[in-house]
């Protein structure tokens, strides 16, 4: 590497200069403080650890985006977090240990080996939520609830939630007598919406027609609250008692979640399973407008703290700060200030100190420094009028 090339970085990853930071650190107040609010702990997981309590079963995708370094220490293999929700279930489990629910919320940084999409961050910045010890729907409705209260706060023009149950593929899958390696297929061919492909899998593997008729239906399932009355009667039909069963939990989740935010766009998509290989029941996904992937992802993941000793039942979710970052949203981001020239007289030094109280911005000049407001991000001065120290406009 030449000394020209020094500055560059690695592709995806980003240094944050002062603007951007600033309101990065102003969307990362604002969750944290909304999550205060709702009774959420705040903690601070370490940016790295032992491989053995990092990937804990949250799925192969997981383990493939983590970056992982051996510890001069003790020669075990560690991993750079990719994902801050394992963690949490650490503490849960063994080190914050509480026996009825609770509450846990973050926001830091995260690194993954690649880019989710093209135009993402090996670097993102996660907030979020996490709720343990409650197996009930009345938690799933809290952490729902509590992500739409977070895209309002983020001042996101519109409230677009998808809701999802993984019960319903794994209870149609055992109604259709999928063997592991017909499950996983179906499962792939699913996520790509291969209509194609679909067929002629269905055609060559299942031999009841209801079952067939049901399985190429399943693409198209999707779509408002209508789509779930649908759903449920199909489901009856050919005896998936499971998938009923899901469809009336993702009714009251939607039914309460719809009262308390009636302006939330609700949309379901029956064959959208996100987080199959590890969450256990509701799954949902935060959507912007102009943005093409979920600026957030949630969902229950029941008895994930069982390898740490202590199986709790468990939901939560992950807001992509960065993301929401990029889409411009309006903030009320202050970068102006006061600027002081170089001065020895204490009673400047008093006057700057009453200004940074009062939560100003004061930048000292030195000897000379002329004024350049774009670099310094002042519109004020601090000026000695009639024996007084004053702020006044540049």
């Amino acid at each position: 590497m030449t000394n020209a090339d020094r500055w560059l970085l690695p592709d995806g990853v980003e240094e944050i200069l002062p603007v951007q930071a600033q309101r990065i650190e102003r969307l990362r107040g604002r969750l944290v403080d909304l999550y205060r609010c709702w009774g959420y702990d705040l903690v601070i997981p370490p940016l790295v650890e032992f491989t053995d309590s990092l990937l804990i079963g949250l799925g192969r995708d997981v383990d493939l985006m983590t970056f992982k370094v051996t510890d001069q220490i003790s020669g075990r293999t560690m991993g750079i977090r990719a994902d801050i929700t394992p963690q949490t279930a650490r503490m849960d489990a063994h080190s914050f240990v509480r026996q009825g629910p609770s509450r846990l919320c973050y926001a830091g940084h995260v690194l993954h080996t690649k880019p989710k999409h093209a135009l993402a961050t090996r670097t993102p910045i996660q907030a979020g939520a996490e709720l343990y010890g409650e197996p009930g729907l009345d938690a799933d409705i809290e952490v729902v609830s509590l992500l739409l209260a977070s895209l309002q706060a983020l001042n996101l023009p519109k409230l677009h939630i998808d809701l999802d149950h993984v019960g319903i593929y794994r209870s149609l899958a055992a109604t259709a007598g999928f063997n592991g390696e017909q499950e996983e297929a179906f499962f792939e061919l699913l996520q790509r919406k291969a209509a194609t492909e679909i067929k002629a899998w269905v055609a060559d593997n299942i031999s009841d027609v209801a079952i067939a008729e049901l399985l190429l239906a399943l693409p198209n399932l999707a779509g408002d609250r209508a789509i779930l009355d649908s759903a449920k009667q199909s489901f009856a039909a050919v005896g998936a008692v499971a998938a009923v069963a899901a469809i009336d939990e993702l009714m009251q989740v939607a039914d309460a979640v719809a009262a308390r935010f009636p302006a939330a766009q609700l949309y379901f998509d029956l064959s959208e399973l996100r987080g199959y290989h590890y969450h256990t029941g509701i799954v949902f996904a935060a959507y912007a407008p102009g943005y093409g992937i979920a600026i957030a992802n949630g969902g229950r993941y029941d008895q994930i703290g069982e390898v740490f000793g202590r199986a709790r039942p468990a939901t939560g979710f992950t807001v992509d700060v960065s993301a929401v970052n990029s889409l411009a949203l309006p903030l009320d981001v202050a970068v102006n200030g006061v600027f002081a020239a170089k001065s020895a007289d204490l009673g400047q030094w008093q006057a700057i100190e009453n200004l940074r109280a009062q939560g100003e911005r004061v930048v000292c000049g030195f000897a000379g420094q002329e004024i350049n407001r774009s670099e310094l991000n002042c519109d004020r001065q601090l000026l000695l009028v009639d024996f007084e120290y004053q702020v006044v406009s540049l």
